[in-house]
């Protein structure tokens, strides 16, 4: 093995060191090696002594080489444990001579062994053996001449070997291992807080390794090695105190080394002295004595007892004597203190003092010492108070530096020291320092060491205090405050008793200390100080010292000017902190001291809210201040100064330091919803306090008003936060909170009340816009029963909400307060009306008295609020109060202040209405629910009977609920007309007006949802009694003219605004009254007449509407008129159109527009012809939409109606110049006309309404009349199924015609003979006239067919009198559209002869004949007067000419038409006259004739032509065929009597040209011959031969021109002519003569 190896090594090194003058040495160590080698472990070794004698016998050499090999070869042997016990001794005396010799390095291997003999199980265990290694070790410590390696070595060893003596002693006695580290060899951290919770961790330790092995009575009796420690202890202190030790053989020894020694075992070893009564006798008698001995400063020392380490080491000595063992050395200890404590006070050295204030400074930073010396001494009466002293020493410490000159440089290095401490570098000065600053930095430790060690106190006592509230003790501040309250517990009692000693003593040295310092380090470490105090103070209810250290705190706040003579130190919960009266325009400077001073007050605030109670006060006060600074422009921040030496200087920004402040003070106030209420209640009593110290000073003006503003709006603003963060209780301190509002309002500073006013705005709004509100109504909606008093307390604060706005607007009589008061309100409801539910009452009655106000801008804000109500609270209001409700918005609108709001009010009304009505269908819709759940079918299984029967129940229940809530609902509704009517006769127009318009419409709107008995009430309640109100202020009313309001005057004159002449007089205003009365009633009846109908005694009232009808017709104004009667065609047109009006209805409203227009006309005027003109638009609706319902006696009398009604308009425009343009009632009828077309069951009625429109056209008189009059006996007969259908009418329930109606038609003759109708009249009539004539059945359309064309024709004829008017040229466009219609109806219906006899169609043709024979031959192509219209009217007249010729050729004549050959005849004939104008005319005449008379005559021989030809495209007819043989026969006599003409005219003029018109008619004939074909039948009926005609019989083709033989002899007449054009068309025709003939040269063949 290798310690083997290791071994045989050292002894081969030994036997050559000794093999030339040791040779015994050298054999034995050979000999060694043989035997080592025979062995194979240490313990072999150990039971062979020739190992180690070979060893011992180099070491007996006494050489240097020898001693350290052989030495080090005995350690070896130990350390392996290869030496056998019984060894010890021969070892000890070898290393006792080894320890003689001078040699160093043999010393040391000697300590060395030394150390591992006590290390290893060769341990001596009998006094004679310990006692002489130890004395080996203190001969070389105190030997001379050893060297200091050595003898640094002997003192390491001995202290080692003492540590393993006693530690020896605890094992064998078996004592808990306790290992204590004293407050001085603490490493120090980088605040005292960090040195107490050290302390703290340590102490717990300590306790607990002390108590692990539960509790260890003191005993006696020890064992050897027990003894043996005691020996060695009794020595050590024999020696400590300057005598000699017996045991140890030592006469002297450095006493700074033992007390070193002791030092060391009194604090590691504290189970052996307070177990062991020898061990702790010692310690008492002899220990406690050296110590007491050595601590005296009144005698002289020796020379070592003087020196600053001997002192230390005594002072620490004592310090662990005090600190572990206080508890059993009370007297010791007591004396000790008391020494210590003197120390300071006599003229020592100041090293001395602060070696003292380092231990002090130790027990203050200790909890458990300061513990239990103040249990041990200041609570017990018969000890002294050493801890009160210990504190008092550190304050007076403090407060010398008030009494040096150098004070300033000592708190600038104190500040230094702090400033190190907290960044962990160790404060020391330069090098160079001066001996002046040496004792500048002694001082300044010292007093650091004071300040240290107070705040240990402070910091002792907080954790105490907190340690107290852990074992419940004490409660924590986070519970509720009971001032009442009292300690029993043993921490909590110790706590209170260390408050009261020294609280004073700290305050006045840590309030020194926070005014003279300005370095941050320690500035924080004393605000931490107060903060720890002021919190344990808080927790132990101490009032008195928790005052005055917050006003202490606050002092250090804010940096006012002269505050610290402003400012006054609290003592109690009564005294005050003045409040500094500052400007804050000047300039205020916020140090790193004041920000950190407020971090702390916030810090102390939060923690201590529950408790501080009346102590709010103070912190307020400085908060307020802060306030002021943070929104003060002037106020700064400022960076730390830079006289602080060894400082690192850090800036902060001026805004983020505000910022945080301005966030920590709202943090502060919203936290308070973590409060209990008694601490929120608290803090607001000491905000109402601190708002009522500074009315008084801010209602007068002065330097400090504005600071006091502050100060209260700081208040303010707190008090809200407090609330909005309270809201899940805020009932309990809403009271508190608003009366202070109120309190300000009352104030006679302006902007105290308006600052109160908006808080009392926003609290409001808070509370009722908070989701807890809602929640907590939400909860109480169903509140079941045994719980009302929910619904009670959710009343009661609702209530009380609200209730402040009354009390303020009845308890101040300032106009500005009332309307402050009000726009809260109109807030209120504008954002949280729908979650109010009890408080209705008040607001109501609140708004209602407003009404009554004469205050322009109160009613208005009033209004406002009862607006809001209306329009989006109605919901919310509970069905007790709607009628209050109702009552206010009627008061609003009767009151005379604002009409805007009075109108504005009745559409409130409206809107009330709409939900009253839609509640009020939601109740019949549930009765109607209920009773049909009522009267179910029932279930027929047993098991759900009970079920049936809690449904019956439940079902009774709800009906009733309805039923009730259907009554209360007709009421409301019949408040509100009542209100309606009321205002319906109000004196100011706008408002009646608005009323009527308003209770119409609600009736409208809302009628279906009303019952029978409910519309009885309101038709004869309040529909027509303001119906007849209305009527007789408007016939009764005065029609002075009204002048405006006074404006100012000019010129000396007064100024009056002006009124529109439609409303100057009260007469006019009652007339739109009216007016809107006819509307309103127009509406109902259109919207519920059938339902009306069936109400009682309703005939009557309708009888009364149409008594005012006619009598505001005809008596009232033009609006009025036109008002009534739309009244009445409102209800027939509407209700006719469905079916739902009774004939007896229908029946007086026409017989009222008959009276009407028999006594209108004496009322000539623009209100008669507007009356005049709605009677006939009504009466064309009305009969349009009612149709069916009229017979012929009602059908003549409405055409009685529109015959008067022209009748007396062209008697009234018979003496008017203008008889061009249309009048109204005129234009009207012919509006009206079309509508009036016979219904089917009155087919007859269309003669009488066709010939009705032919009076007012032109007549002729013909001699034909009395044959048409024969003729129409004739067409008697057409008529019988329409007289049948009639008849069948009459006896279906229609009446005869009256007298009065069948007289309209035989006078009408005689009054048109008279009475002319103007010509726009005539000319748009024709029009009407055609239109109807063309949707008249066919029957009676063709019996009044001959008429109709004959006054077309008659007008047309009024082309010459009237060559621009457009009568003619309306006739010729009616004419065409008739007379192409029947073609029309020909050609589609061949069976129109099936129903329409002979003679009839015959009329027809003949007056159509007639027609054109006139007019194309009489009127057209003619020449033109020179007064003849422009060239536009011209070109239009010849269009229209064109026109009637195009119908004519080539519509009429080509057609298939029923007409006679001799009508045909006639007519072509007409178009042969028009033809011929040009060449029968001299030439003479030609040459005058204008170009269009020529283009007229050669478009009707075109026409001819185009007759006469044959065209494959059109179908072959009878009709056709006669009127092409008619038209070639005239045709051929035509062109022959042309080209003849021509052909003389040419002779007679010589050389002279012919007229262009002439040359022109020739070349076209020719053309148009040569154009020419005609059908084999036309062909027939020329003049020819007969083998001409045979030939062309048998030819089946129809291409050719036979006509062209008949004209012949013409042509060739005309080869001579001059004209060149002439003679080729004359050769063309020549030629097809010769085709005709087939007379074509044939060509020749081979």
């Amino acid at each position: 093995m290798a310690f083997m190896a290791v071994l045989e090594s050292d002894l081969r090194a030994l036997s050559a060191e000794a093999r030339r003058r040791y040779p015994a040495v050298k054999d034995g160590a050979e000999h060694a090696i043989l035997k080592l080698r025979s062995l194979s472990s240490p313990s072999e070794i150990a039971h062979n002594e020739d190992i180690l004698r070979i060893f011992l016998m180099a070491c007996e050499v006494r050489t240097v080489k020898l001693s350290v090999i052989g030495l080090s070869c005995l350690q070896k042997l130990i350390s392996h444990d290869a030496v056998a016990p019984s060894a010890l001794k021969a070892i000890l005396s070898t290393l006792k001579d080894h320890a003689e010799m001078s040699d160093e390095s043999v010393q040391l291997k000697t300590l060395q062994t030394i150390l591992i003999i006590l290390q290893s199980h060769l341990h001596p265990e009998n006094e004679e053996d310990m006692a002489q290694a130890l004395g080996i070790c203190l001969r070389l410590l105190e030997n001379h001449r050893s060297s200091d390696s050595v003898r640094n070595t002997a003192a390491a060893t001995f202290r080692q070997a003492v540590a393993l003596i006693f530690d020896r002693v605890i094992s064998a006695e078996s004592l808990p291992v306790i290992k204590f580290v004293s407050g001085t060899q603490i490493l120090r951290t980088s605040s005292v807080t960090g040195d107490i919770s050290r302390s703290i961790n340590l102490s717990e330790s300590f306790e607990q390794e002390l108590g692990s092995g539960g509790p260890s009575p003191m005993r006696e009796c020890m064992n050897q090695t027990g003894k043996l420690g005691l020996r060695l202890l009794e020595d050590l202190t024999a020696l400590a105190a300057g005598g000699s030790a017996t045991w140890l053989h030592v006469s002297s020894l450095q006493r700074i080394f033992v007390l070193e020694i002791l030092e060391f075992i009194l604090s590691n070893y504290v189970a052996v002295f307070r177990i062991l009564v020898p061990y702790e006798q010692v310690l008492q008698y002899q220990i406690c004595s050296l110590l007491m001995t050595s601590l005296r400063t009144n005698v002289e020392h020796e020379e070592e007892a003087g020196e600053p380490p001997f002192r230390r080491l005594v002072l620490r000595s004592v310090a662990h004597t005090i600190r572990l063992y206080s508890t059993s050395l009370i007297t010791e200890c007591e004396v000790f203190l008391s020494m210590l404590l003197k120390v300071t006070f006599l003229d020592l050295p100041l090293w001395h003092r602060i070696l003292v204030l380092e231990i002090l400074r130790g027990f203050c930073v200790e909890a458990r010492t300061l513990k239990i010396l103040f249990q041990n001494f200041d609570m017990n009466p018969k000890n002294t108070n050493v801890v009160e002293g210990m504190v008092k020493t550190l304050a007076r410490v403090v407060s010398s530096v008030q009494s040096q000159e150098t004070s300033e440089e000592s708190l600038a290095a104190v500040a230094g020291m702090f400033s190190s401490k907290a960044k962990g570098i160790e404060w020391s000065l330069d090098n160079d320092a001066s001996n002046a600053a040496v004792l500048v930095a002694s001082e300044a430790h010292a007093i650091s060491l004071a300040v240290e060690g107070l705040l240990g106190v402070v910091f002792t006592v907080a954790t105490l205090t907190d340690k107290a509230v852990d074992v419940g003790e004490l409660e924590s501040p986070r519970c509720e405050y009971d001032q009442e309250s009292t300690f029993t517990g043993k921490t909590a009692v110790l706590c209170v008793s260390m408050v009261d000693s020294f609280w004073l003593t700290i305050l006045d040295a840590l309030s020194l200390i926070l005014t003279r310092s300005q370095g941050e380090a320690i500035v924080l470490e004393v605000l931490k100080g107060y903060q720890a105090f002021i919190q344990a103070c808080g927790v132990l209810h101490a009032l008195e010292p928790l005052n005055s250290f917050l006003a202490s705190l606050c002092k250090f706040t804010i940096n006012f000017p002269l505050e610290s003579e402003r400012m006054s130190t609290l003592q109690s919960p009564s005294s005050k902190r003045s409040e500094p009266v500052v400007d804050l325009k000047d300039n205020l400077v916020l140090t790193p001291k004041n920000v950190q001073a407020l971090r702390t007050l916030f810090n102390i605030a939060h923690r201590l809210h529950n408790v501080l109670g009346p102590s709010w006060v103070l912190v307020l006060e400085t908060l307020a201040a802060l306030d002021r600074a943070i929104h003060s422009p002037h106020a700064t921040t400022q960076e730390l100064p830079t006289a602080v030496p060894k400082l690192v200087r850090q800036s902060s920004s001026q805004y983020t330091d505000f910022n945080i402040l301005s966030s920590l003070n709202s943090q502060l106030f919203e936290s308070s919803a973590l409060m209990h209420m008694s601490a929120v209640k608290s803090l607001l009593t000491a905000l109402h306090q601190l708002s009522y110290q500074c009315i008084a000073g801010a209602s007068v003006v002065g330097p400090t008003s504005g600071q006091k503003l502050a100060t209260i709006k700081f208040s303010i603003e707190r008090m809200i936060s407090i609330l909005v963060n309270n809201l899940h209780r805020v009932q309990p301190i809403w009271d508190q909170v608003i009366s202070h509002f109120l309190e300000l309002v009352n104030c006679s500073n302006q902007q105290l009340r308006n600052m109160a006013l908006d808080a009392l705005d926003q609290s409001i709004c808070a509370v009722l816009g908070s989701d807890q509100f809602h929640e907590m109504l939400r909860s109480g909606n169903d509140i079941p029963r045994g719980l009302e008093a929910t619904e009670a307390e959710i009343q009661s604060l609702e209530c009380s909400i609200i209730t402040p706005l009354k009390v303020l607007y009845f308890s101040n009589q300032s106009i500005d307060v009332r309307a402050a008061s009000l726009k809260i309100l109109l807030h209120v409801l504008e954002r949280h009306g729908d979650k109010l539910r009890f408080s209705w009452p008040y607001v109501l009655e609140l708004l209602r008295l407003v009404a009554d106000a004469t205050e322009k801008d109160l009613v208005t804000l009033g209004f406002q609020s009862l607006r809001a109500i209306m329009n989006d609270g109605l919901s919310a209001i509970p069905l007790g109060s709607l009628d209050i409700c109702i009552d206010v918005t009627g008061a609003y609108s009767a009151q005379k202040t604002e009409l805007n709001i009075s109108l504005t009010a009745l559409g409130l009304l409206w809107t009330a209405t709409d939900f009253i009505a839609r509640e009020l269908l939601h109740g019949s819709q549930m009765e109607d629910r209920i009773i049909v759940e009522a009267h179910g079918i029932p279930n027929p299984k047993n098991d759900v009977e009970k079920k049936d029967k809690a449904k019956n129940m439940s079902n009774e229940q709800n009906e009733s609920t309805v039923l009730v809530d259907t009554v209360d609902h007709e009421k409301l509704l019949f408040s509100v007309f009542l209100l309606l009517q009321k205002l319906g006769s109000d004196e100011r127009p706008e408002v009646r007006n608005s009323a009527v318009r308003t209770l119409f419409q609600t009736l409208v709107s809302h009628g279906q949802k009303l019952s029978k008995t409910m519309w009885e009430d309101c038709l004869w309640n309040y529909v027509f009694p303001m119906l007849d109100l209305a009527s007789h202020m408007a016939a009764t009313s005065s029609k002075d003219e009204w002048r405006g309001k006074e404006l100012g005057t000019m010129g000396g004159k007064a100024i009056h605004m002006l009124i529109h002449h439609s409303r100057n007089t009260a007469q006019k205003q009652w007339d739109e009254t009216l007016v809107l009365v006819f509307g309103g009633i127009a509406r109902l009846l259109r919207s519920f007449f059938p339902f009306l109908q069936t109400l009682k005694d309703f005939w009557k009232g309708w009888e009364s509407l149409l008594s005012v009808v006619k009598d505001s017709t005809l008596n009232g104004s033009k609006e009025v008129a036109l008002a009534a009667i739309n009244c009445l065609q409102t209800a027939v047109i509407t209700h006719s159109l469905k079916g739902d009006l009774p004939m007896p209805y229908l029946t007086s409203v026409i017989d009222v527009y008959d009276l009407l227009f028999r006594k209108l006309p004496s009322y000539g005027g623009n209100t008669a012809n507007k009356a005049k003109q709605e009677i006939l638009h009504g009466l064309g609706e009305l009969y349009g939409q009612a149709k069916r319902m009229f017979d012929n006696t009602m059908y003549m009398q409405l055409l009685a109606i529109v015959d008067l009604a022209v009748k007396q308009s062209i008697m009234m425009t018979e003496n008017m110049e203008d008889t061009v343009s249309l009048p109204p009632v005129q234009r009207t009828v012919l509006e009206v006309l079309p509508l009036l077309q016979p219904a089917e069951q009155l087919s007859s009625m269309w003669i009488v309404l066709l010939r009705e429109l032919l009076k007012y056209l032109p007549k002729i008189s013909n001699p034909l009349r009395n044959e048409e009059e024969a003729d129409k006996t004739d067409t008697s007969c057409l008529l019988q199924d329409t007289t049948k259908r009639s008849r069948s009418e009459i006896s279906n329930g229609n009446s005869p015609l009256s007298p009065r109606n069948t007289s309209i038609n035989a006078g009408s003759d005689t009054t048109m003979t008279t009475c002319i109708p103007c010509q726009a009249f005539m000319e748009k009539l024709v029009s009407v006239l055609i239109d109807l004539s063309l949707e008249a059945p066919v029957v009676e359309k063709h019996i009044v067919l001959p008429e109709i064309i004959q006054t077309l024709g008659r007008s047309m004829t009024t082309r010459r009198d009237d060559p621009d008017g457009a009568l003619w040229r309306s006739a010729v466009e009616g004419f065409n559209r008739v007379v192409i219609n029947e073609v029309n109806k020909l050609e589609m219906n061949n069976e129109m002869e099936l129903t329409i006899s002979r003679p009839v169609r015959l009329r027809f043709w003949k007056e159509v004949a007639d027609v054109y024979e006139i007019f194309l031959t009489g009127y057209c192509g003619r020449a033109l007067s020179s007064n003849y219209p422009p060239v536009g009217t011209h070109n239009s007249d010849e269009s229209l000419e064109m026109k009637i010729l195009s119908v004519l050729g080539d519509k009429i004549l080509k057609s298939t038409i029923d007409a006679p050959p001799d009508i045909l005849q006639r007519i072509i004939s007409t178009l042969d006259r028009c033809a011929s104008r040009t060449s029968s005319l001299p030439i003479a005449t030609v040459e005058l004739m204008p170009s269009y008379c020529s283009w007229f005559s050669l478009t009707c021989l075109q026409k001819l032509f185009s007759l006469a030809s044959f065209d494959e495209a059109r179908n072959w007819n009878s009709t056709r065929s006669e009127v092409t043989k008619i038209t070639i026969r005239i045709l051929t006599s035509r062109c022959e009597n042309i080209l003849n003409r021509f052909l003389a005219d040419e002779n007679d003029l010589g050389a002279y040209p012919l007229p262009i018109a002439r040359l022109e008619e020739c070349l076209f004939v020719l053309k148009e011959l040569a154009l020419l074909k005609i059908h084999k039948e036309t062909a027939s009926v020329l003049p020819l031969r007969k083998h001409l005609m045979r030939d062309l019989d048998e030819d089946e083709s129809h291409n050719h021109q036979p006509h062209l033989l008949v004209l012949y002899p013409a042509l060739c007449e005309l080869v001579i002519s001059r004209e060149p054009k002439v003679r080729e068309l004359v050769l063309v025709l020549l030629r097809l003569v010769a085709k005709e003939l087939s007379l074509e040269k044939v060509p020749q063949t081979s």
